[in-house]
């Protein structure tokens, strides 16, 4: 699902994300991309499970609709950290997940996905919320997916995005095809650079939220 086709105020924290006078405010950065996790959260709330249950108020009782599912909220860092805040704020009694997964260029134009590190719980027949902000080529995602069902098969496993492009869609969907996956991305763009970096974009969403990093 992507969410900027409706309007909706998502529209105002996207359009801060990608404003480059904005965006330089790294905490507001950070509080844009948590906001944007909040709201999808509360999208993938409408899919889950609910029984009826009765709640005891001083004067009386209240039968309320509340969630069943067991949910894991994975994240890989870095820049899925303030989103994984976000999601956290929304299920607040959940599980979580954290991949360390980064690029590792061979060329100027080339790379490679290192996944270094998961720490997860088990996720048989949990609820998955995965989230990575940029959604480029799509291979990041499709090698951490693929890497956590060795920690047991979710019952479902809702990927969160803020930005993807037309490509990186196009291949995860291929990629992950039959799987039970759904994806909620709020605004998809035409285009990859040479680097492989979303265009329009934003730029680093790891190096705009928490500062550029060194190379190696």
């Amino acid at each position: 699902m992507v969410l900027n086709r409706q309007d909706t105020v998502l529209n105002n924290y996207l359009a801060e994300l990608r404003d480059v006078d904005v965006q330089t405010d790294s905490m507001r950065f950070r509080r844009n991309i948590e906001r944007i996790g909040w709201m999808m959260a509360y999208e993938v709330s409408r899919t889950l499970s609910y029984s009826i249950c009765d709640i005891v108020t001083p004067l009386g009782v209240a039968p309320v609709s509340l969630p069943t599912d067991p949910i894991v909220v994975g994240s890989i860092l870095r820049a899925g950290i303030p989103m994984h805040q976000g999601v956290l704020d929304v299920f607040d009694k959940c599980e979580n997940c954290f991949i360390s997964a980064y690029r590792q260029y061979t060329a100027a134009d080339s790379f490679d996905i290192n996944l270094e590190y998961v720490a997860t719980p088990n996720l048989d027949g949990k609820v998955l919320l995965l989230n990575d902000p940029m959604l480029a080529t799509g291979c990041s995602i499709e090698l951490t997916y693929k890497a956590l069902m060795a920690y047991g098969k979710p019952k479902h496993t809702h990927i969160l995005s803020v930005i993807g492009s037309n490509a990186g869609v196009d291949y995860l969907c291929k990629a992950l095809e039959g799987e039970p996956v759904t994806l909620w991305i709020a605004a998809v763009d035409p285009d990859l650079n040479s680097h492989k970096y979303i265009v329009p974009g934003l730029g680093d969403a790891g190096d705009l939220a928490y500062g550029a990093k060194c190379s190696r």
